[in-house]
């Protein structure tokens, strides 16, 4: 990307970061902010902890006022994917609405689901991690409100689909603006190379509507394609040549692929019939892959029955999919051509780190500070970020590393490219490089207790064996299993695990002690770990209980979690007071 089109970006992201912060804690005007902000989550446990703190969110005036924000659960059952949460929320809005649905202008953010990659998010949710930006700082959910803040003027009724752990930075001429006024549904997209194009959904645009020269273009899509081959973005017509403008491609080939996309009522009223005529769903529906490949005048029928981008494949999937194509069949899909743009994914432990330390311009285009409502952070943090903390002066986080919702004491030390979430680091430890490490409140024994769970940054959490017995297989910091109970005096046979027996992995193995208080419980992993990269014998405390992730939330004290993070609050406002 040029110098000029990389500074139209930034410009464009700050405007939208300006006229944000002008919304936050005051009473919005009608069309000047979005009618209804709803929000996903995975289940009933989720949904009452994305209520909570978007009600402590309201009240201390870090959101527009005077919208509705709303959180919506799947049910219970098997999982429905984000395609199936789209159709629940607007059932629920109808219930809620009624008539009135058919004026009302609603941003839709899907944020269910445990963030096994990103596990610091899995307990709050991805919706609500902090990040280095805004007085007072933002989290995702008002990054992604300030990246649409132009959306809800320009749009007629309807819904904007988007997720919760990816950011879209795009500029366009200041004449200009992205409208969603079109009948059916109309995406935004961005060009990207081929190789990214095989993992995202990919437009195969009418070759008259292919101007790439221009910052913005309004185009019709003949159809969509879900995680193409490069050879099928070839056959199918969807790769374009570049000829100058705002694009910089290596080999001049790209393709536009998708983000977030918006429908109309009427198609919106579409997928609530849609619902009605399926019941209770038995599969996973993609919000993106199941609905869009309908549409479009090219689209085909034959995408219901390629079932090898699916997780678990259930015996209703093809129906449903041919269902959802007969239905939809017909309806326009309509394309923004956002060619000075850039989409940033955040939903895994290395792209957090990445974009918050070492990604340059993703930091500029955002204005990402290192340090953001933090408390003694000096000379010997460089390189890192650090959010939401106390540190004593002369602590040291390594380059690389995300400090978030901490308090370090005197001479502690994170070492590079690790993230330390909501713990309390006594004097003199030392977190090694490439960690992760993260407390969470948990109720036991009918009193709260402190879980500290550590992993590699790159370990496998979602690698799963079918029995104990395979324990050589599963990672953890680089080490068998089976060798890291062997420091910690545990034999194999006595290794729980939560949830599905014939499913073993790090995230339902029954590894970490929970302790009375945050500090005794981060020493207690931090001496675990540490036993495993040095080779020495360290066995859990005595008598301690051990939880899993997975039984960490399922058994998460959500208050105290919160209370931690509001003592937290006081002493950083009341040192910065200097009081």
């Amino acid at each position: 990307m040029s110098r000029g089109c990389s500074g139209n970006l930034q410009d464009a992201t700050r405007e939208k970061l300006r006229k944000l912060n002008s919304l936050r804690g005051r009473e919005v005007l009608p069309g000047e902010f979005w009618d209804v902000v709803a929000v996903t989550a995975a289940d009933e446990s989720q949904r009452e902890a994305y209520e909570l703190q978007i009600r402590e969110k309201v009240e201390r005036k870090e959101l527009p006022l005077g919208a509705q924000y709303k959180v919506f659960s799947d049910p219970p059952g098997c999982k429905i994917g984000n395609g199936g949460s789209t159709l629940y929320a607007l059932q629920q809005l109808n219930d809620i609405c009624g008539k009135a649905l058919s004026e009302l202008r609603i941003i839709l953010i899907h944020a269910g689901g445990f963030s096994q990659r990103l596990p610091s998010a899995s307990a709050l949710g991805k919706i609500f991690m902090p990040l280095p930006l805004g007085e007072p700082i933002y989290q995702m959910l008002e990054l992604k409100l300030a990246m649409y803040v132009d959306f809800p003027s320009n749009m007629k009724p309807g819904v904007l689909v988007t997720c919760a752990d990816d950011v879209e930075l795009y500029s366009i001429p200041e004449e200009q603006s992205v409208r969603f006024d079109k009948p059916g549904f109309t995406a935004l997209a961005h060009p990207s190379p081929l190789s990214v194009g095989t993992t995202h959904g990919v437009f195969v645009l009418d070759p008259r509507d292919r101007r790439p020269s221009l910052e913005m273009e309004n185009a019709s899509c003949l159809r969509f394609l879900h995680k193409p081959s490069v050879d099928r973005m070839r056959d199918s017509g969807a790769v374009c040549r570049e000829r100058g403008g705002f694009l910089s491609m290596s080999d001049g080939e790209f393709v536009y692929t998708d983000s977030t996309y918006y429908m109309d009522f009427n198609a919106a009223k579409l997928l609530l019939n849609l619902l009605n005529e399926l019941g209770p769903l038995s599969c996973e529906i993609d919000a993106y892959g199941d609905f869009l490949q309908a549409l479009g005048p090219k689209a085909t029928i034959e995408y219901t029955k390629n079932t090898s981008n699916v997780t678990k494949e259930e015996a209703s999937l093809v129906e449903v999919r041919q269902k959802i194509f007969h239905l939809l069949r017909g309806t326009p899909l309509n394309v923004v051509l956002l060619n000075n743009s850039k989409f940033y994914h955040m939903g895994t432990a290395s792209e957090f780190l990445f974009h918050l330390t070492e990604d340059g311009a993703f930091r500029s285009e955002l204005g990402l500070l290192p340090s953001a409502f933090s408390v003694n952070v000096g000379g010997s943090v460089s390189g890192c970020c650090v959010v939401h903390s106390v540190l004593a002066p002369s602590c040291c986080v390594g380059a690389g590393s995300v400090v978030e919702h901490s308090r370090l004491e005197a001479g502690a030390s994170v070492g590079g490219g690790s993230i330390v979430s909501s713990c309390w680091v006594s004097s003199g430890l030392s977190v090694p490089a490439g960690a992760f490490m993260h407390t969470l409140c948990v109720n036991h024994r009918e009193q709260v207790g402190f879980v500290t769970v550590f992993f590699g940054i790159k370990d496998d959490l979602k690698r799963s064996v079918a029995s104990p017995a395979y324990l050589g297989e599963l990672q953890l910091f680089g080490f068998s299993l089976a060798k890291c109970l062997s420091r910690w005096g545990m034999e194999n046979e006595s290794l729980g695990f939560s949830g599905d027996a014939a499913s073993c992995s790090l995230w339902s193995a029954r590894l970490f002690p929970v302790c009375s208080e945050q500090r005794s419980s981060f020493s207690a992993s931090l001496g675990m770990l540490q036993a495993v990269l040095s080779g020495s014998a360290s066995p859990a405390p005595r008598d301690a209980a051990l939880m899993s992730m997975q039984d960490c939330l399922q058994r998460k004290n959500l208050e105290e979690m919160l209370k931690l993070k509001r003592r937290l609050r006081r002493d950083i406002q009341q040192a910065q007071l200097g009081i």
